[in-house]
């Protein structure tokens, strides 16, 4: 897949950072589409992608070639939450069995799905153990610590002993306080069972919101400081020259108009799996993809091949018998605002 970024050099809203990046960042986990059962009847006539750092929206339509109903599971992984005690794991949903606010439509209708639950640590499965003691296998669920702090002394010895969980003691003023808080980490799988009549397109759309990470700078400011992380960050989202030039242009004005200026950007990024599933029985027929930077004078750099300018904010990419090579993954560089005096 070729490089392709897209930029915007528009009037630069000036900002300061006024933090360490280290002390200011927050982790993305990268998302996807549904996938399928491996099938050699199922063809993908058209998938129709829309991503922006407020929702992820897919309308797929799937045709069944073959001359006999197929039934198969059609299936959403969420990807795996580790337990996050600092909070630096972007999450953006406060339901703890629906981290993404996942919602599907087949038809336009909404379809009830299942969620199947997995707790792990380093490998193993502690699910069945969480389970018979009554904890909420969601790490990210304020009940999960709820019901470590209730377990009775030896049940938590136990799990401390184990590393599942930790003992977290302090003083937030009221006294000193002791704790148990989860290690683990979650991962969930909503599914459902499809049938796709021979000869019949079906209609299935779902949509979510990403897990946004971001900081309030970016490295890319800071080039002579962190060269290889900004190497390894020009890879990862095709940032070329012409990008590197608009955002140096912005930052010099902004410590131009005041010395003591801190940053110029903050930053947003987001990933896609685009690739995992590709079980159907032929390339993409119709692959439309719009990547949206939410503001005109916000700055955006993703990989992809053939990209077009729509509106001030949207760029939209479309492929005909198109077969994923790799993910998508998302750089948007927001301007802060300029400190008040």
């Amino acid at each position: 897949m070729r490089s392709s970024p897209i930029f915007a050099t528009t009037l630069l809203m000036l900002a300061s950072a006024g933090s360490a990046l280290a002390n200011d960042s927050t982790a993305s986990f990268a998302t996807g589409g549904l996938v399928l059962t491996k099938t050699a009847d199922i063809a993908m006539r058209s998938e129709d992608l829309s991503v922006s750092t407020e929702a992820i929206r897919v309308a797929y339509v799937f045709q069944n070639t073959s001359d006999k109903p197929v039934t198969t599971t059609v299936a959403f992984p969420v990807p795996a939450i580790p337990a996050s005690p600092f909070g630096d794991i972007a999450i953006p949903s406060d339901d703890p069995e629906n981290p993404l606010g996942f919602e599907t439509r087949v038809d336009g209708k909404s379809v009830a799905m299942k969620l199947d639950q997995k707790a792990t640590l380093n490998g193993r499965d502690v699910t069945a153990l969480l389970t018979g003691l009554g904890v909420p296998l969601a790490p990210q669920d304020p009940k999960a610590g709820e019901a470590l702090d209730a377990l009775p002394k030896n049940k938590q010895d136990e799990l401390v002993a184990a590393e599942i969980a930790a003992v977290d003691e302090f003083d937030a003023g009221g006294g000193w306080e002791r704790h148990i808080v989860p290690l683990w980490t979650w991962s969930g799988t909503y599914h459902w069972e499809q049938t796709f009549e021979p000869g019949r397109d079906l209609r299935v759309e779902h949509s979510y919101a990403p897990s946004v990470g971001g900081s309030v700078a970016t490295l890319l400011e800071m080039a002579a400081d962190y060269p290889d992380e900004v190497k390894a960050m020009r890879a990862t989202y095709c940032i070329d020259d012409a990008f590197m030039s608009a955002l140096d242009k912005r930052s010099a004005e902004a410590r131009k108009a005041d010395p003591d200026y801190g940053y110029a950007f903050s930053e947003q990024n987001f990933e896609y799996v685009l690739t995992t599933g590709a079980n159907w029985s032929e390339p993409i027929g119709d692959f439309k993809l719009t990547v949206d930077k939410g503001a005109p004078e916000n700055l955006v750099s993703f990989c992809a091949d053939g990209v077009t300018k729509v509106s001030p904010t949207r760029f939209e990419v479309r492929h005909e018998n198109f077969t994923p090579k790799s993910d998508l993954a998302v750089l948007i560089l927001v301007p802060v605002a300029a400190p008040q005096p």
